[in-house]
């Protein structure tokens, strides 16, 4: 199978892997064609606990922006799109909303239910104008990995980042976002399991091709530990 690809896949097929993550997401792209919604729950079912994990940003910049409640933040959206955004917080917040109480599966094993608020991604992507090259979203993070130092990034292809799902949160359980859990902005995309529910989002970039980024697998786990960069549920 080495050098083999299927068309859209970001990654050439070079192992059996490969080969299945390729075709679960070939099979994912037909299954959501008219996007469908993965199930959401009651209020009453919102978990009492929902774990942390994850890198807390530990550097000057974000401790900055933590003690003036991120007044001097704003979310930079550009790449392969139209009109570069630069939206503070109170301008994200101010935009068309969605909540939904979904539940998180972690790789780890655990899941939890929660309630999550914030601006449809497709909506920042349509503000933005995505221009005809355009394959991929990635996401740059705040949080630094002890490991190797690099800072966490993932990416969506266009399907999974128009999903209405597929949010900008700023809100959990009826909250502003804690820095635990991803302040002032995480993603949320409800079709695939935790790695991929990117925290402390600094910058959206749309692209072509994920080939440049990290070691080119579209996500610092994918870099790093080899995980799939498809991780649907």
């Amino acid at each position: 199978m080495l050098g083999l690809g299927v068309r859209g896949f970001p990654f050439p097929i070079r192992n059996p892997r490969d080969a299945g993550e390729a075709l679960a997401w070939r099979g994912q792209e037909m299954l959501l064609a008219s996007q469908p919604l993965v199930r959401e729950y009651a209020s009453d079912q919102i978990s009492r606990e929902f774990p942390v994990n994850g890198t807390m940003p530990s550097h000057e910049r974000y401790r900055r922006l933590l003690e003036t409640g991120f007044r001097d933040w704003a979310l930079r959206v550009d790449g392969l799109v139209a009109r570069p955004l630069s939206l503070s917080l109170p301008q994200l917040r101010a935009l068309p909303l969605r909540s939904q109480i979904t539940q998180h599966n972690c790789d780890e094993g655990w899941s939890a239910i929660g309630q999550w608020t914030g601006v449809p991604l497709r909506h920042i992507l349509a503000m933005a104008g995505l221009r005809p090259q355009a394959r991929y979203v990635v996401f740059h993070c705040m949080d630094v990995m002890d490991v190797d130092k690099r800072p966490y990034y993932e990416s969506l292809d266009l399907l999974n980042a128009t999903h209405p799902q597929t949010i900008l949160a700023h809100a959990m359980n009826g909250q502003a976002l804690a820095p635990e859990h991803g302040a002032p902005l995480r993603l949320r995309v409800e079709l695939q399991i935790g790695y991929k529910n990117a925290k402390w989002l600094d910058r959206i970039e749309v692209t072509d091709s994920l080939n440049r980024y990290g070691k080119g697998r579209g996500g610092w786990w994918e870099d790093f530990d080899n995980a799939p960069w498809f991780a649907g549920q």
